[in-house]
Formats: C-alpha cells, sequence, structure tokens
C-alpha cells in the first residue's frame, strides 16, 4: 500500500481512538444530569425542565462521537449466523461490499447533518419544549460524528482492500513505519 494511505489510515485511526476514548466518559456525565434531575424533583419537589433534553444530547453525542471507535475496535452489532464460518478472504469481501453501502448511506446522511446544520444556525433554530434550547450544538456534533464515522469507514475500507491483496494493515504493521 501506497504510504499516503497507510499515514491516512494510521492518523483516522488514532484520532478515533482519542476521540472515543474521551466521548466514552460522556455516559458519567449523563448519570449524573439524571440523577441529580431526580433527586431534584423526588426529594426537593422541583422537576427540572432541561434535564431530560440535555441527557438526550448527551446520548446523541456518545453515540454518535463514539460510533467510528465501536467500527474500529469491530465491535458494532453483527450477524454472525454466517459470517464466522467464512475464510478470511470471503469476509474481507463481504466487508468491502457493506462497507461501500455504509458509505453511500454516510455520504447522504453527511449531505443532510450539513443542511441541517447550515438551517440550525442560519435561523438560530430551537427545540419545541418549554426549555427551548437552541439545536445548532448538538447537529454540529452529530455531523461531526457522521464525518468521523465516514472516515473511519473509508479506513475500514481500505484495511480489507489491503487484507484481500494480503498485506494486511494491522496496528502493528502500522506502527513500524513510523516517519522520520
Amino acid at each position: 500500500m501506497p504510504v499516503a494511505i497507510r499515514l491516512y489510515v494510521r492518523y483516522v485511526d488514532r484520532f478515533n481512538r482519542r476521540v472515543g476514548r474521551i466521548v466514552m466518559y460522556l455516559i458519567f456525565i449523563m448519570i449524573g444530569v439524571l440523577l441529580y434531575s431526580s433527586v431534584s424533583r423526588t426529594v426537593l419537589d422541583q422537576p427540572l425542565i432541561w434535564s431530560v433534553e440535555v441527557s438526550q444530547f448527551l446520548m446523541v453525542a456518545y453515540f454518535l462521537l463514539g460510533g467510528a471507535y465501536s467500527m474500529q475496535l469491530d465491535d458494532h452489532v453483527r450477524m454472525d449466523l454466517f459470517y464466522t464460518r467464512w475464510s478470511v478472504r470471503t469476509r474481507a469481501w463481504v466487508d468491502v461490499f457493506t462497507i461501500l453501502l455504509l458509505i453511500f448511506f454516510l455520504v447522504v446522511l453527511m449531505a443532510g447533518g450539513i443542511s441541517s446544520t447550515s438551517y440550525a444556525i442560519k435561523y438560530g433554530e430551537t427545540n419545541y419544549s418549554s426549555w427551548a434550547p437552541p439545536l445548532a450544538p448538538i447537529k454540529i456534533i452529530m455531523t461531526f460524528g457522521v464525518l468521523l464515522m465516514l472516515l473511519q469507514s473509508i479506513s475500514t475500507l481500505i484495511k480489507d482492500i489491503a487484507r484481500l491483496r494480503g498485506e494486511p494493515l494491522d496496528e502493528e504493521s502500522l506502527d513500524e513505519e513510523q516517519p522520520s
């Protein structure tokens, strides 16, 4: 594989690994918000109108920003009915086919995300609730998460093609070729 492609895979994987490891702690912030809301409502008799929406926004960020990391670790959901019985080469062919479908889906999703985000920024879109938070920040995060998934999908596609060519790009082979 050319050096530029190896560098792409290395840097996309590293960036998504760092983002994923940071984002995984959002679950604790979300738990804290929901716990605070529960205590406020039951003990203090002061319901919070913002807590559910904040926890929903945190969950969206958690899933979308952590999706690329999950994909990188191959921890996403897969139907293993036939997959585990196939040879490495057959799995690579199926993975190439499915990743191409995923890339198409993510490109369409990215186009919609950019359109929706620009609308939210341009018109100051807010959520339809009594709290009415601005939606631009979460839409920016969502679009960025889709971008990370798209970049990771391309990295995964490159790794699958390399596996088909008999030149697997794993962590060790990428780290051995550190540019000086």
